[in-house]
């Protein structure tokens, strides 16, 4: 045994407080002394001074963005171990040129499909207010919407998308699709008719957005599209924030140009306390959830603690 210093870990984000109990961590005892911060910190100075003393950051997806200007005032920092697939919120080429490893873990977009169904149907039977009202002594207060019969559109048609789009034809949804990529070989092999962008938004009863975010999809929907749709149509949005344009989104729910909007992901993240999808009658908001599910939070801190053992066997570094 040698009496090497333990290595510095921090867990950030963990606002459920759930990291060490999703995950066995013994593998890591007498080797890392582990910090879970349940907070979160938007200031980049303030992310800076936190994490001075860290060897290891584990980053839950794009919670805290790790830039440039963090990593290279990091001086201990050797290794970001990420959940999730990929993030683009790591600046990686920063982190190479300093020597830092960055790795990431499994991924299931499980969770992320059967939420946006839950946001369908909660908003399709008005389930958040009647419950409301219930609760407050009421009785049925509104009327739902039936789906059998309804236009289902997708915004992307990839892997969450096209199984988004099996579940609504379960439901005997007409469902249709475009995307800047998306090919009628693909839209038929997935049961789904492609449309043109035009009729995508005019056409669609429940709009669902399923595209990566990227520059080309930044603002994808705005107002010009929010127009074209019914004034009885909803939106949903599970994949990132600023595929929408929020302002017109609101301007749009304000107005009733559109009847509804559930919306999971926002421009900025956690929402702050005085944004409109706080209080707006006809806003279905859930703070980022989709993919927030016991058995993938213990993909992500199981396989990141692989990760970080794995990573201490290639850099030899020795029990304590």
């Amino acid at each position: 045994m040698t009496n090497s210093p333990l290595i510095k870990v921090a867990v950030l984000d963990d606002y459920q407080n759930v990291a060490l109990k999703a995950a066995d961590w013994s593998p890591l005892d007498n080797r890392a002394e582990i910090t879970v911060f349940n907070d979160h910190l938007a200031d980049p100075a303030q992310v800076i001074e936190r994490l001075k003393p860290f060897d290891v950051v584990c980053a839950m997806r794009e919670r805290t963005p790790v830039t440039r200007e963090i990593i290279e005032r990091l001086p201990n920092l050797k290794l970001i171990a990420s959940t999730g697939s990929g993030n683009a919120s790591i600046d990686t080429d920063a982190a190479a040129e300093r020597g830092v490893k960055v790795v990431h873990t499994g991924y299931s977009s499980t969770p992320t499909i059967e939420f946006t169904w839950a946001m369908i149907l909660a908003m399709a039977r008005h389930i958040p207010a009647e419950n409301q009202s219930l609760r407050e002594g009421g009785w049925q207060q509104m009327l739902g919407t039936e789906l059998a019969g309804k236009t289902l559109g997708l915004l992307g048609l990839g892997h969450i998308g096209s199984a988004v789009g099996v579940i609504g034809r379960a439901f005997r949804m007409n469902v249709i699709a475009w995307s800047q990529n998306l090919t009628a070989e693909r839209a038929e092999s997935k049961g789904v008719q492609l449309v043109d962008r035009d009729t995508l938004f005019s056409a669609s009863d429940f709009l669902s957005i399923h595209v990566r975010l990227s520059d080309r999809t930044r603002g994808l929907v705005g107002a010009e599209e929010l127009a074209r749709m019914k004034r009885t149509s909803r939106i949903v949005n599970t994949s990132r924030g600023p595929i929408v344009d929020t302002a017109a989104l609101i301007a749009a729910l304000k107005s009733g140009q559109i009847a509804g909007a559930a919306v999971d992901v926002y421009d900025t993240e956690p929402l702050q306390l005085t944004d409109p999808f706080r209080s707006l009658t006809n806003v279905l908001a859930t703070p980022h959830i989709g993919y927030v599910t016991h058995e993938l939070y213990q993909t992500f801190y199981g396989d990141t603690v692989r990760n970080i053992v794995e990573w201490l066997e290639q850099t030899r570094q020795p029990h304590a």
